[in-house]
């Protein structure tokens, strides 16, 4: 986080506000499906929030923002097996500072963040996402394993990085940010 400078939240509210004109439609899921948006790692049924991505609004955020082009859709699942949009995600390339970062949207508001340390199942077994040893996943960001050589030991792939720059915003829960 950065110190609040003048104009922040006007221009975090302003990000917000943009959002959630643009997704007005994706409310319901399969207007994004046939917008583009395809379900990230579709055999995890049992997330959180799913990440419904669309690749070409994420080459675009490579080179330029889009406050109404947000790379990912956010949907919470609900007991009855439907999906509740709740936001977006935005994304910025893995080289990006935190100059360009903060005029994307606000780091005296926002909570950019990246996928460090990861072990990911090997090439070709994605089944293996799901695997579980005591109780905890053996990959990806819910894993304890946050070494090479610990990765190495399971068969996995480690990343030190994985993915570029992202940040959640929850437009259609709670607060605002």
């Amino acid at each position: 986080l950065r110190p609040t400078q003048p104009g922040d939240s006007a221009r975090a509210d302003a990000l917000v506000v943009a959002l959630r004109g643009s997704l007005e439609k994706y409310r319901d899921v399969r207007n994004a499906e046939a917008d583009g948006f395809r379900m990230f790692a579709p055999k995890l049924r049992r997330q959180r929030v799913y990440h419904y991505t669309d690749r070409r609004a994420a080459a675009v955020a490579l080179v330029r923002f889009d406050p109404e082009r947000p790379t990912s859709l956010l949907y919470r699942p609900r007991p009855d097996g439907t999906v509740e949009l709740v936001g977006a995600m935005y994304t910025a390339p893995r080289w990006a500072s935190l100059d360009d970062l903060d005029r994307r949207a606000p780091l005296s508001i926002a909570r950019w963040h990246q996928h460090t340390n990861l072990c990911l199942p090997p090439r070709g077994e994605g089944e293996r996402a799901l695997e579980m040893r005591g109780g905890r996943p053996v990959f990806g960001p819910a894993s304890p394993i946050a070494t090479r050589d610990a990765c190495e030991a399971v068969g996995g792939r480690f990343r030190e990085r994985a993915l570029g720059w992202m940040v959640h915003v929850n437009a259609f829960l709670g607060e605002d940010r």
